[in-house]
């Protein structure tokens, strides 16, 4: 007997308005910060009464925290899940650094949570930054993972700190998007990039391959 795929369920009434509004406060969040987020502000842009989105969140803190996991969600799909389909090792590495790269890239108009955040709550204790923190932290779980992986496959030096060089790519990152968001340097995202083939050939071993023009791919 045959029977029809089950399609989705889809989403109950309160679930598209949470998501709705969720989607509203992380355009907020991008633009103006964590901090510029309010539930009257929130209220105004998506058409509500401020009592129709408290009572999605009940405070301006779960609001916050709301998004922050929202962002690391689009995050994963965007950045970590399509890089681990690559093979264990650096192949995986440049992948996740690639893809980071074009995440900032497309975040220049607007702004990286991630960065913007621990600027906002670096010295601000809480549950917002406590959320901000093991996000963060669960990112560099999964570079510091394939560094000690592409380690184990003979691709890095035994001796490679993979905090280290996990310290060196997200410096990377950060140059990347004060220069090109904060300065708007040309040729950000070919120094970026090129500064990682440089990290990746610091730690490598004389039998691994050295990094290829399709492992850092151009725009």
């Amino acid at each position: 007997m045959s029977t029809s795929p089950i399609s989705p369920r889809p989403l109950q009434k309160g679930q598209q308005t949470r998501a709705a509004i969720l989607d509203a406060a992380l355009g907020m969040a991008s633009h103006m910060g964590l901090e510029g987020l309010s539930i009257g502000a929130l209220a105004e842009v998506t058409g509500m009464s401020k009592s129709g989105v408290f009572a999605h969140f009940g405070s301006r803190e779960e609001l916050q925290i709301s998004v922050i996991r929202e962002y690391h969600a689009r995050f994963e799909e965007e950045v970590f899940f399509p890089a681990i389909r690559e093979e264990r090792g650096l192949p995986r590495l440049s992948a996740l650094f690639e893809n980071w790269v074009r995440r900032v890239s497309v975040e220049l108009d607007s702004g990286c949570i991630y960065i913007s955040g621990a600027v906002e709550f670096d010295d601000r204790p809480g549950p917002v930054r406590d959320a901000l923190a093991s996000m963060v932290r669960a990112w560099h779980a999964a570079l510091e993972r394939a560094i000690r992986q592409a380690i184990e496959a003979n691709q890095l030096r035994p001796d490679t700190d993979p905090l280290q060089m996990l310290f060196e790519i997200h410096g990377l990152i950060l140059a990347l998007h004060h220069d090109a968001r904060f300065l708007r340097n040309p040729g950000t995202l070919d120094r970026a990039r090129r500064g990682f083939a440089r990290v990746v050939a610091d730690y490598q071993t004389a039998a691994s391959t050295s990094p290829s023009s399709a492992s850092l791919p151009q725009e």
